[in-house]
């Protein structure tokens, strides 16, 4: 039990260190100065100290919201595989659970867009709605997938299955249900070519649009939740899609973690400076093919037991 809370709190504190190591990545790659890592300790450490201004014309869903968006993230961190072999985990928990405490948390981000009364809120939220429906099936999909591959539905006895017994005999199965995962952590995080976390313009913006009015602690809030949602997706990637190292000493087997959720950062970075942002209308070919690739991955295992 001591390592499940000391995983949860690691993850905790390892969410705002991911977002400012994928922009000092990018910026190395572009040859310009880097940004520290810890920036994102420095900018919560900021909004704390930010006064908290509303609109007058929204309603009590403003005050409410922004810890609701939160809220089913960090419930989801208790569902999460484990990261150190004979850790305590949560074996029930299936495909279902994960990716609706997580379209709960987009649910109410919409909802905090929309109550704002302002265009860009409303603007924000519908774009998210249209994402949403496309990521959501695919992503169960997927992760059904990958349960079946490692004979349990439960996404933690599935890590542990996985590191045990990786899939050989099924590793087509594997790579295309890991394709279409890794698109899917890019799209629900607002990541390029889906969204550009770093844009205020209103023809390419997403999430921004939908918190443009907080401030200060709420503020603080809806930054958290997209860290902590990018680290949920990460660490989903590497214990189903990276699964080994859980076996190793419990020091190795934390380092090991920690260093496959930096190249999981890596291979966003370079993926985000190597290409541009989709138009709107082109976003759904790109998760079209996330939902192609969890359909090839079902039907090859099923079928042709690939």
């Amino acid at each position: 039990m001591i390592l499940y809370i000391f995983s949860i709190l690691l993850l905790i504190f390892l969410a705002p260190l991911m977002p400012s190591f994928m922009k000092m990545v990018k910026m190395y790659l572009l040859y310009k100065k880097p940004i520290s890592i810890f920036q994102g300790y420095r900018d919560f450490s900021k909004l704390l100290s930010k006064e908290i201004i509303i609109s007058k014309e929204t309603s009590a869903i403003t005050r409410i919201a922004p810890f609701l968006v939160l809220s089913p993230l960090l419930l989801t961190l208790f569902f999460l595989p484990p990261i150190v072999s004979g850790e305590y985990y949560v074996s029930f928990v299936d495909a279902f659970t994960i990716t609706g405490l997580i379209s709960l948390s987009t649910f109410f981000l919409m909802l905090l867009g929309l109550d704002s009364a302002s265009s860009f809120g409303g603007l924000g939220s519908s774009r998210e709605a249209f994402i949403s429906a496309l990521v959501e099936p695919a992503m169960i999909l997927t992760l059904f997938s990958v349960s079946m591959m490692a004979k349990n539905l439960g996404i933690g006895q599935a890590g542990i299955n996985l590191s045990l017994h990786f899939p050989s005999s099924h590793i087509a199965s594997f790579i295309f249900a890991g394709i279409s995962f890794f698109i899917l952590l890019i799209a629900e995080n607002g990541r390029i070519p889906v969204d550009n976390p770093e844009t205020h313009l209103e023809l390419t913006m997403v999430h921004e649009a939908m918190i443009l009015d907080l401030s200060g602690f709420y503020l603080l809030l809806i930054e958290s939740a997209g860290s902590i949602k990018f680290i949920i997706f990460a660490s989903i990637f590497v214990s189903l899609f990276v699964p080994f190292g859980l076996n190793l000493p419990i020091v190795s087997a934390i380092l090991v973690f920690i260093a496959k959720l930096f190249i999981v950062a890596i291979a966003v970075a370079l993926l985000e400076v190597n290409i541009a942002k989709l138009r709107l209308f082109k976003v759904p070919n790109l998760l079209g093919i996330a939902i192609v690739f969890a359909f090839l991955s079902l039907i090859t295992f099923y079928v042709l037991g690939a």
